[in-house]
């Protein structure tokens, strides 16, 4: 069950409980999309061995199999997990969320963090937003973007209706199976998100140009490799070892 506490305007919940990740009543479920022909696309790599020890999460995918030729979104994601909670961002407040990440990558790139890589994303399903943190073996990166997921109505809004801004931290070191602390808030109220990782901020976003309602909360194991002439190439024989801790959330402010 959800750990949840309300205080006034405040609102934490710890969604973990890994140890059910298997059943039916798990926080967290394979994540995917539905295909225009009523199928569904699963983010689930078939030999991947998943381990729950000490409260944390442990997914193991090498090498990499799962790809699709089409659709850049669906080839991305190899094993992925979504929580089933939406959590609510409070009307003018904001919401914080934290976890702990860590990756070893097998058969990756050298100093290519888009060859295989743990993710934690938090997603707007309906309109496409997306923020997260992404986790190599030698390099950390955040992601701000606005994505056409498959069924996401992407608002007229801003600069730019679709873009994905990626920022390779340059001075947060990181090596094979480094934990890192990683929090970030978004405020609704102020059309602000901020990044941080191991208690330093690290990335702000002003003028976020919609009112984000809730988010969907993701924890991967990632590429992402361009499919060439119709062809996906993100798969050659490379695998990733991503471990999450527990994640905590945190909703306060708001109207009312």
């Amino acid at each position: 069950m959800t750990q949840q506490k309300t205080t006034g305007a405040r609102t934490e919940i710890v969604a973990g409980n890994f140890n059910r990740i298997l059943e039916e009543d798990a926080q967290w479920e394979i994540g995917g999309f539905p295909l225009p022909d009523g199928s569904t696309w699963q983010y689930r790599e078939p030999g991947a061995v998943v381990l729950v020890r000490n409260g944390w999460l442990q997914v193991a995918a090498a090498p990499y199999t799962r790809a699709n030729d089409r659709v850049q979104i669906l080839d991305n994601a190899k094993h992925m997990y979504f929580s089933k909670e939406r959590f609510t961002v409070p009307t003018g407040g904001r919401i914080t969320f934290e976890i702990q990440v860590a990756a070893r990558t097998v058969g990756t790139q050298p100093g290519n963090l888009y060859d295989g890589y743990v993710s934690w994303n938090l997603l707007d399903l309906t309109t496409g937003w997306a923020f997260d943190f992404f986790t190599s073996g030698d390099t950390v990166a955040t992601v701000y973007g606005r994505l056409p997921f498959p069924g996401a109505a992407l608002p007229e809004t801003g600069a730019a209706r679709a873009f994905c801004i990626f920022n390779e931290l340059k001075d947060l070191a990181t090596s094979q199976g480094q934990v890192h602390a990683y929090r970030i808030t978004y405020d609704q109220g102020a059309d602000r998100v901020e990044f941080e990782a191991d208690g330093k901020v690290v990335d702000v976003y002003e003028h976020v140009p919609d009112k984000i309602t809730g988010f969907t909360a993701a924890l991967g194991l990632m590429s992402e490799i361009d499919i060439v002439d119709g062809r996906s190439v993100s798969c050659h024989g490379q695998g990733v070892i991503g471990r999450w801790s527990p994640m905590r959330v945190v909703a306060e402010g708001g109207a009312g």
